[in-house]
C-alpha cells in the first residue's frame, strides 16, 4: 500500500488555499457589500461649553444645530441602523477661535467596530461668542380665545409683574415687550390660569427663546382674570321745567336707545335701565325739540361700567310739540310694501327713519298707534332704481297728517327669485312632458 504524504505537491496546495480564501472574500462581499447610507437632521450636542459661560459670555450657533451623517458599513449593519443610534458632538475645546468653527464628531456606540466610517455634513458648527446681558421687562396680558357669550373680561392681574431675561446682548436688544399669553376660550367665571411667556420685537415678530433664560422658575406665570356679565338696558331721561304756553312735552328719545353695561351678575341682574336725572335737561319755556349730548358714565350705578368705554356719549331729545300736534319717528323697515314686482326686491339703509307729524284732538293724538298703519304702493315701479315714494298712513277719524311724507327706497333685481321661478318653470315643463308621454302611451295601448 502506498502511503499518503502531506508534503507532496505542496505548492499547488498553497495556491489552492489562497484561491479559496480569495473566493470566500468575493462571495462575502457580493452577499454583504460595504456601501454608504445618509441620515439627516441629526442633532449636535455641544460639550464643554462652560469654557465660554464661565467667562461670563454666551454663545449661539449660526445656522442649524443639526447635520447629515454619511455612514459606510456593510448591508447588514446599514439595514439595522437608525438615526437614533447616531451621536453627534461638538467639543468647544476644539473650536478655532479665529473662525468660531467647531468640528463635529460622529460616533455610533451600539455598532462600535461594525462600521468603517461615519462623517458629518457639514463637518463643523460655527459658534458666535458674545457678551451676556440682562433685561427686566414688565409683563402684559394677551388673551387667546373668546369668553362665553354674554360675558366680558374685567380686570386682569399677572404674577409676577416683571420678568428678567438673560442671554446674548444682540438678542436682548431686539426684545421690545414681554407678554403673558393665556388661554381664555369659553370662560365665564373668575379664573386663575397659567400663561406662556412670549417675547416680541418692535415689529410684533416673536423672538425665539432658545438662547435665552428667565427667572420664572417652576412656578411660571399666573394670570388672575375677572369675568363680568354683559347686559343691554334702555336709557331713560327725566326733564325739568315746563314748555312754553300752547306747547306740550311728549317724551324723550335717546340715540342709541340702549347701552351695553357690564358688572358682576348679582349687580347686573338688579338693573333694568340707566336713568338720567332731570338736571341734565331743562325744557322750561321750550317751543321746539331740545337736543343734548350727555356722557352717561357718571350716572351708572356702583359696580357697573360700560362694556365699551368709548360709548358713553348719548344724544337725548326732548320732544316739544304744539297743542293738537304729535310727531312720530317711524322705522323704514316697518313700512308695509304693497304691489312689489316679482322680479324686484326692496333695500334701504339700516335703521333709516321717516318723521311724520299729525294734528287733531290732543287726547286722541296721545294714544295714536300707527305701528301697522304705514305702507307704500309700488304699483307702476317695475324697473330697478332709487325712488322717493309717497307714504300712506291709515288714520282714525279726527286725525290728519300735516304734510305729505315720502320715503327713499331702492329697487333691485331679485336674482334669487328669478332662479326659483326658472326652477319652477323647468319642473312644470318636465311634468307637462311626462303627462304628454303618458297620454301618448295610453293612446297607443288603446289602439292595439
Amino acid at each position: 500500500m502506498r502511503k499518503y504524504k502531506f508534503m507532496n505537491n505542496l505548492g499547488l496546495k498553497i495556491i489552492a488555499l489562497v484561491f479559496s480564501a480569495f473566493l470566500w472574500l468575493i462571495v462575502v462581499n457580493l452577499d454583504n457589500p460595504v456601501s454608504s447610507s445618509t441620515f439627516t437632521n441629526i442633532p449636535v450636542t455641544i460639550v464643554n461649553d462652560d469654557i465660554i459661560t464661565s467667562a461670563g459670555d454666551v454663545y449661539q450657533v449660526l445656522g442649524d444645530q443639526s447635520v447629515s451623517v454619511v455612514v459606510y458599513a456593510n448591508r447588514k449593519v446599514r439595514q439595522n441602523l437608525s438615526a437614533d443610534d447616531i451621536v453627534a458632538t461638538a467639543d468647544i475645546k476644539e473650536m478655532d477661535t479665529s473662525t468660531g468653527l467647531v468640528p463635529v464628531k460622529i460616533t455610533i456606540p451600539e455598532y462600535s467596530g461594525d462600521y468603517e466610517s461615519a462623517e458629518a455634513v457639514p463637518r463643523n458648527l460655527q459658534i458666535q461668542r458674545e457678551k451676556s446681558g440682562r433685561k427686566v421687562l414688565s409683563l402684559s396680558v394677551r388673551t387667546d380665545g373668546d369668553p362665553r357669550d354674554g360675558y366680558i373680561f374685567g380686570q386682569m392681574t399677572v404674577q409676577p409683574e416683571n420678568v428678567t431675561i438673560t442671554g446674548p446682548e444682540s438678542i436682548l436688544e431686539q426684545i421690545d415687550r414681554a407678554v403673558a399669553n393665556v388661554d381664555t376660550t369659553d370662560i365665564y367665571e373668575d379664573t386663575r390660569a397659567s400663561a406662556e411667556l412670549v417675547l416680541y420685537d418692535s415689529d410684533g415678530n416673536v423672538i425665539s427663546q432658545n438662547q435665552l433664560e428667565n427667572n420664572l422658575g417652576e412656578d411660571g406665570i399666573t394670570v388672575s382674570i375677572e369675568m363680568l356679565e354683559l347686559k343691554s338696558v334702555p336709557v331713560t331721561v327725566n326733564v325739568s321745567g315746563t314748555p312754553a304756553e300752547g306747547y306740550n312735552f311728549t317724551g324723550c328719545t335717546s340715540e342709541p336707545e340702549t347701552v351695553q353695561i357690564c358688572g358682576k351678575s348679582d349687580v347686573i341682574d338688579a338693573i333694568d335701565e340707566i336713568t338720567l336725572p332731570s338736571s341734565v335737561l331743562d325744557i322750561n319755556g321750550a317751543d321746539s325739540p331740545i337736543e343734548r349730548t350727555v356722557n352717561i358714565t357718571p350716572y351708572l350705578p356702583e359696580g357697573v361700567s360700560l362694556a365699551d368705554e368709548n360709548s358713553g356719549n348719548v344724544k337725548i331729545t326732548a320732544m316739544i310739540e304744539q297743542d293738537g300736534t304729535r310727531t312720530i319717528n317711524f322705522l323704514v323697515s316697518s313700512i308695509v310694501i304693497n304691489n312689489l314686482s316679482e322680479n324686484l326686491k326692496v333695500s334701504y339703509e339700516p335703521d333709516a327713519e321717516i318723521t311724520m307729524t299729525f294734528s287733531g284732538e290732543q287726547d286722541r293724538l296721545n294714544v295714536l298707534d300707527i305701528s301697522n298703519a304705514v305702507s307704500v304702493d309700488l304699483d307702476g315701479y317695475t324697473q330697478p332704481g332709487t325712488y322717493d315714494i309717497p307714504v300712506n298712513v291709515t288714520l282714525p277719524e279726527g286725525i290728519t297728517m300735516t304734510s305729505e311724507v315720502t320715503v327713499r327706497i331702492t329697487l333691485e333685481e331679485d336674482t334669487e327669485n328669478d332662479a326659483e321661478n326658472q326652477t319652477d318653470t323647468d319642473t312644470n315643463s318636465s311634468s307637462d312632458q311626462e303627462d304628454t308621454e303618458n297620454s301618448s302611451g295610453q293612446e297607443e295601448q288603446q289602439t292595439e
